[in-house]
């Protein structure tokens, strides 16, 4: 159960408190916070069982697609990654930057970049893996909060990306997760400062939608 279903679980059961307490001064039906509960947690239950989370994702977005100060946030945060990934040689095949877009295209979450992990993937699964690749995927995880925090006080999103990067730091023997993820965050920063004209430009583009290959080009034709 993801925390965004939690969340309206705990919705609910407040409304019913509340409306308990208040129902009769309020003139209140009392029919009304029980269909306003069942209608949550029948939600909750379909959004776990069925949408694997992804309907609360897709709710979420939708609230705060409204805003185009978070749009904005999200593009940046997704530009982080995509322009390290192409800075440090791991390809990008795909990327969306909304819940609905994730969904139509088969990503989990509420979308975000998609790279080509597989060197990765083997050297986990022989159980061996090397410092450089390390290195560069815990830079590209931490890419998308970098650029986050170089606009803004704080990183709203990146909540996925820290999991990822612990969940794999957890299978090395011996690894400071806390001062690994401190590196990455400040080399993933150096990266975006060190290609700022890149970095604007592939904002732009990905606020266009554009297709991947065309974000490459962007980024190859600013970096020369």
């Amino acid at each position: 159960m993801n925390q965004l279903t939690l969340n309206l679980c705990a919705i609910g059961v407040f409304t019913m408190t509340l409306s308990v307490l208040l129902g009769p001064l309020l003139n209140i039906p009392s029919s009304f916070p029980a269909i306003a509960v069942a209608t949550i947690l029948i939600f909750a239950t379909v959004d776990v069982l069925s949408l694997e989370g992804k309907g609360g994702n897709l709710f979420l977005d939708w609230i705060a697609g409204f805003s185009s100060l978070h749009r904005e946030r999200v593009i940046r945060h997704e530009a982080g990654h995509f322009l390290v990934a192409q800075l440090l040689g791991i390809s990008v095949t795909d990327y969306s930057v909304s819940a609905w877009e994730a969904i139509r295209k088969g990503f989990s979450g509420l979308g975000g970049v998609q790279f080509d992990t597989s060197v990765l993937d083997d050297e986990l699964r022989a159980g061996r893996i090397s410092s450089q690749w390390l290195d560069r995927f815990c830079t590209v995880w931490m890419a998308g909060i970098a650029a986050e925090q170089l606009m803004y006080p704080m990183a709203e999103g990146g909540g996925d990306d820290r999991s990822k990067f612990r969940l794999i730091l957890s299978q090395i023997p011996g690894m400071d997760s806390v001062k690994k993820e401190r590196s990455a965050l400040l080399q993933a920063k150096t990266l975006i400062e060190e290609n700022q004209d890149a970095f604007d430009r592939l904002v732009m583009a990905m606020t266009e939608r554009s297709a991947v290959k065309d974000c490459i080009e962007v980024i190859a034709t600013t970096t020369e």
